[in-house]
């Protein structure tokens, strides 16, 4: 049995403290806040002005103004359209990236940690990586027809690699010092691994997990125009939908609000970054 002294010394090593902020003039913290929050705005106005410049000076009848597409919005809303449809698309990612996490996170453990498991999976799994998820989905209609499972099936193939790698590349990047230091204190594999491994592989496996989470995000849109049947709906099927009644201002409105639930998305990612047992393997800017 290590002593719990010994542990707390090894994960010590891991999370070094944090610097304290650079000092400087009082006037910067005032000033900081009102940047980051008037540098998106001025960039979101020159870009809505931009486009409705566009709209105007080319005449365009079917390409809609940020005005017509806000109305869009509303119009998904009042009609109970766009929540629903929202929910769905959210389901499916949900699901099918925490299976991806559960089966890609380990698996790129074992993959960083076993010379031999890796001599042996790594040669598959470089071949399947470099498939476009779209390629499958002639096979998940095979498979799964236009059930729930098909698309859901997309999202995992197309998120399990990234974590998969992501985790494989963590391991093998830590740092000697660590696995030295804890074999020093005689930890046992599954104590190093506990207490050392895991924590080190945390900021880089959390990258891993925003990357594919933007990823699943992506392909649940492509997936839903081609394998989801209108009762289950979700925003690539709303999107498809209004293409072909030639509503176009709600495929505008469709696309921005699959801007925005990725941004939200990513942001929550993000706010998990801060956690200190975490933060530590991120440089701050």
């Amino acid at each position: 049995m290590i002593p719990t002294e010994v542990l707390t010394g090894v994960q010590s090593l891991l999370t070094p403290d944090l610097p304290p902020p650079a000092p400087g003039p009082s006037a910067a913290p005032s000033r900081f806040p009102m940047g980051a929050i008037l540098l998106p705005l001025g960039v979101a106005a020159v870009t809505l002005n931009a486009w409705q410049l566009a709209v105007f000076f080319t005449e365009s009848q079917v390409f809609p103004t940020p005005l017509q597409a806000l109305e869009g919005i509303w119009e998904l809303a009042a009609k109970g359209v766009l929540h629903r449809y929202a929910i769905s698309s959210l389901f499916r990612v949900i699901w099918s990236f925490l299976a991806a996490v559960a089966v890609g996170v380990p698996f790129g453990l074992l993959l960083g940690w076993s010379t031999r498991a890796a001599q042996a999976f790594n040669p598959i799994l470089q071949v399947l990586r470099p498939i476009s998820p779209i390629a499958w989905i002639p096979l998940a209609i095979l498979w799964f027809g236009l059930s729930e499972l098909a698309p859901m099936y997309l999202i995992f193939y197309a998120s399990v690699f990234p974590i998969t790698v992501a985790a494989m590349a963590s391991v093998q990047s830590i740092q000697l010092n660590y696995v030295r230091a804890a074999r020093n204190f005689g930890l046992s594999r599954l104590q190093m691994f506990l207490h050392v491994i895991l924590p080190a592989t945390l900021p880089q496996i959390l990258t891993g997990l925003r990357i594919a989470l933007g990823i699943a995000w992506l392909v649940v849109v492509a997936a839903e125009m081609v394998v989801v049947n209108p009762q289950s709906g979700g925003l690539g099927y709303l999107i498809l939908d209004s293409r072909s009644a030639g509503r176009y201002d709600l495929v505008v409105a469709g696309m921005l609000i699959i801007g925005v639930i990725g941004f939200i998305l990513d942001l929550l990612v993000r706010q998990v970054e801060r956690l200190d047992d975490i933060r530590w393997g991120y440089v701050s800017k």
